[in-house]
């Protein structure tokens, strides 16, 4: 779509370049931003130009730049990512590979390989769309959002608390996301994933992924479904009743074209059961 509203681009070589005017607005990978018209933006800014690394190993975890595409997150090599299977922190003998559950949201996506290799992890969480899947993904493993301000300033939020509701997020004018940091805890963990949709190729209509941490901390994180991330957090693995009835408080749900707010809530509740036994729970 042509922007006819935007006269210009820029091209920041650096961080004190990249904070200039109003009517400015970041472009990364821009699938969303060339798809629709943008009203009051004037200029965009190229922050792929910045040259961030897409992935970086620390040993606190994992760095994930802003501007990591899709495609590159979905190739994470065995120097990146730990790939040993890990046991359930429950004890059980349940296997799971960490690499899986970043193949099954890149593939949430239900996108062209062209958009794979432009769309961007910070874009996607930034959209802040219900069924966006680097939302999703980031949620489930309580990684973390590390935001700059153009004063010069940092600050950091979990990624399941950024995301505010439909299209909303907490960022602040003149802010931008850098990256998203993954702790090695939750790249530890044993992890199960669940999706539907109401066709083959539709938006997702819920998304569950439940996380078994090493410590047995468990996690339940809803997305798709809810205006924004819904997390159910456990000390340990919890009965059927005890997960219903954390799901069934869910006041989020909502109803779209894409699937009915008493479905989502009756598929999720379904989906969180059945990840629960998958990952170790008394059946």
């Amino acid at each position: 779509m042509d922007l006819i509203d935007v006269r210009g681009m820029r091209v920041p070589t650096s961080r004190d370049e990249l904070f200039d005017t109003a009517g400015e607005r970041p472009l990364a990978g821009g699938t969303w931003i060339y798809s629709v018209r943008q009203s009051g933006t004037t200029h965009l800014v190229d922050l792929t130009a910045l040259g961030w690394p897409p992935i970086t190993t620390t040993a606190d975890g994992l760095a994930i730049a802003a501007t990591c595409t899709v495609a590159e997150l979905s190739l994470l090599t065995p120097a990146e990512l730990r790939t040993d299977p890990v046991r359930a922190g429950n004890g059980s003998e349940h296997f799971a590979d960490p690499r899986a559950l970043f193949w099954q949201c890149a593939n949430s996506f239900l996108a062209s390989f062209k958009v794979w290799n432009i769309a961007t992890v910070g874009g996607n969480i930034a959209l802040a769309l219900p069924a966006g899947p680097m939302t999703s993904l980031a949620a489930s493993l309580d990684a973390v959002a590390v935001i700059w301000a153009a004063d010069g300033s940092e600050r950091r939020m979990p990624v399941a608390e950024f995301v505010t509701g439909v299209l909303t997020t907490d960022l602040r004018d003149g802010e931008i996301v850098r990256e998203i940091l993954v702790p090695a805890s939750s790249l530890a963990a044993s992890t199960g994933f669940r999706r539907i949709a109401l066709n083959a190729l539709g938006r997702t209509g819920t998304l569950v992924i439940a996380r078994v941490d090493e410590s047995g901390e468990t996690v339940f994180t809803v997305t798709g479904g809810t205006s924004h991330p819904e997390q159910a957090r456990f000390e340990r693995m919890p009965t059927a009743a005890a997960l219903e009835e954390r799901l069934r408080a869910i006041d989020s749900w909502y109803t779209d074209a894409h699937g009915a707010a008493d479905w989502r809530e009756a598929m999720t509740v379904r989906f969180a059961e059945q990840l629960r036994v998958e990952l170790g729970g008394a059946a």
